[in-house]
């Protein structure tokens, strides 16, 4: 049984995906390649997931027959939503290569997280999960419009990880307070700005009722 990668990779067209494969030495080069020019006349791709499986081959062809409705002709391009995907692939048996951060069951939460984050009513939330050999750390996040945004003067942990997600990228901490709102797109990545480090944020905030938004997915 041949062992390989098979990896997702966001473009600069929003919802638009690459859905590919790669020999498992090969896969950094793939990335820098890909990331650097483009496929097919489509730029800003940018590795989302990977996973290192056995019969890669046959299971990419999988994947493209389940998705072939939503294939571009002639190409490895997908009108997909991404988080789907990753639910689908997380689940196949094998080693996640990318991200490096995350575990299977994290990424598997958070791309189900990103699916249902619409069912959260608008309102404040207060974060809840207590890190180990912490306090819970104060800090509030306010759901409007679909968007989730971290208040400023919120506490932060320092951030454990070399790569953190595009939202957040220029957040504000001075002394462990943020500074300034920080618009994030899930509850996960609004977790990340107070933990430092990938979390499931569905887990993380809880309602004025003392509820965490978890109760909201199972509605």
């Amino acid at each position: 049984m041949a062992k390989g990668i098979i990896y997702i990779m966001t473009t600069v067209v929003s919802g638009l995906i690459k859905i590919g494969k790669t020999g498992s030495n090969n896969y950094e080069q793939r990335m820098y390649n890909l990331e650097q020019n483009g496929y097919k006349n489509v730029a800003g791709l940018k590795r989302y997931f990977a996973i290192e499986v056995e019969d890669y081959d046959e299971k990419e062809t999988l994947l493209h027959d389940i998705f072939s409705k939503s294939q571009i002709a002639n190409t490895e391009l997908f009108a997909l939503d991404v988080d789907l995907v990753v639910q689908l692939l997380s689940s196949f048996e094998g080693k996640q290569i990318f991200p490096e951060d995350a575990t299977k069951e994290e990424v598997f939460d958070t791309a189900s997280g990103n699916r249902d984050k619409d069912k959260i009513p608008d309102g404040v939330y207060v974060f809840s999960r207590k890190p180990r050999g912490r306090e819970i750390p104060k800090a509030k996040m306010q759901v409007k419009n679909g968007k989730f945004i971290v208040l400023a003067g919120a506490e932060c942990l320092p951030c454990k990880e070399e790569k953190v997600p595009k939202d957040i990228e220029k957040m504000k901490v001075v002394n462990g307070i943020l500074q300034e709102d920080v618009i994030c797109n899930s509850p996960s990545v609004a977790g990340w700005v107070i933990l430092g480090t990938h979390n499931n944020g569905w887990t993380a905030w809880s309602n004025e009722s003392g509820e965490l938004i978890d109760v909201y997915r199972k509605k």
